[in-house]
């Protein structure tokens, strides 16, 4: 390793300095013993131990995202959040339907169910399933994709400010136990980068009341259709079987309204970037003495 001062000369012992740069009072960098003239200055540089920059070469500044508008993804999240809505309609009805058969078979006995009734009450329930899920993996691709968008439009409004990377707003949703916080505390920072400006540089005042109620009832989904579905395969009998059914039935209505409130989150914070990507940077407010 060469000298971290003269950057001619070996290094000599731990201090990252040739024996002549790390005598007190001897000749600098390019001084006598070192190839150059006499009083030459010797280059700029970190301390003995330190990485070295190469002369001249400027440092590498962070990369930043760019602006890029969220209304094109924002309306295909909304699409898809409406197709989502309809399979949980078509849910509850599926729902409702074999309710209605394991009611009747508890009151009435296994002899008071039809065999048609109950395949056709399980055929809809697994075609209800089975919508479901595809809607909602088809929405979650494009609600992902204009999640980053708009996290990584809040860093180019305020680079500073944000307790998570850009990345965090895709991983988030995926990592267990912190799924349940991390997603929401990226949002409040999305949300708060995102607030235009009044003609004093103030953020204008926009509440959170959409994004909260969406996040909470999207949480009470993800418990409820997780237990109802547990209940459901491990159902033997009708009285399991209706039990589960109605927890899957509240889990769907939920659902819906979980829909409707990201529908407006969305809507809402994509106009809010909208406003913001229009307004410009904040300007210096000149004052009148």
């Amino acid at each position: 390793m060469l000298c971290s001062i003269c950057q001619r000369t070996p290094a000599v012992g731990a201090t990252g300095c040739c024996s002549a740069c790390a005598v007190p009072g001897a000749a600098p960098a390019g001084g006598p013993g070192h190839g150059g003239g006499p009083g030459a200055t010797p280059p700029a540089g970190p301390l003995p131990g330190g990485p070295v920059p190469y002369p001249g070469v400027p440092p590498v500044p962070p990369v930043l995202p760019r602006l890029a508008s969220p209304i094109g993804l924002a309306r295909a999240v909304a699409a898809l959040l409406g197709l989502c809505v309809l399979t949980d309609v078509f849910a509850l009805f599926a729902g409702a339907t074999m309710y209605g058969v394991a009611d009747k078979a508890v009151d009435g006995g296994v002899g008071a169910l039809s065999e048609d009734e109950a395949d056709r009450a399980d055929l809809l329930q697994a075609v209800a399933g089975t919508t479901q899920t595809v809607a909602l993996l088809a929405c979650a691709v494009l609600f992902l994709i204009w999640f980053h968008r708009v996290r990584s439009n809040a860093e180019v409004f305020r680079p500073g400010g944000h307790r998570m990377d850009r990345g965090w707003s895709i991983g988030a949703w995926f990592v267990p136990v912190v799924n349940f916080w991390f997603p929401k505390k990226i949002a409040n920072d999305v949300w708060a980068a995102s607030l235009p400006h009044r003609p004093d540089g103030s953020p204008v005042r926009a509440p959170r009341t959409v994004m909260n109620w969406w996040w909470g009832l999207w949480i009470a989904t993800l418990v409820l259709g997780r237990g109802g579905g547990r209940m459901y395969a491990r159902a033997e009998t009708f009285e399991e079987i209706r039990r589960a059914t109605g927890v899957l039935f509240v889990a769907d209505a939920v659902d819906i309204a979980a829909a409707v409130l990201a529908f407006l989150f969305v809507h809402r914070l994509t106009a809010l970037q909208d406003a913001k990507a229009h307004q410009g940077p904040v300007l210096p407010v000149a004052v009148t003495p």
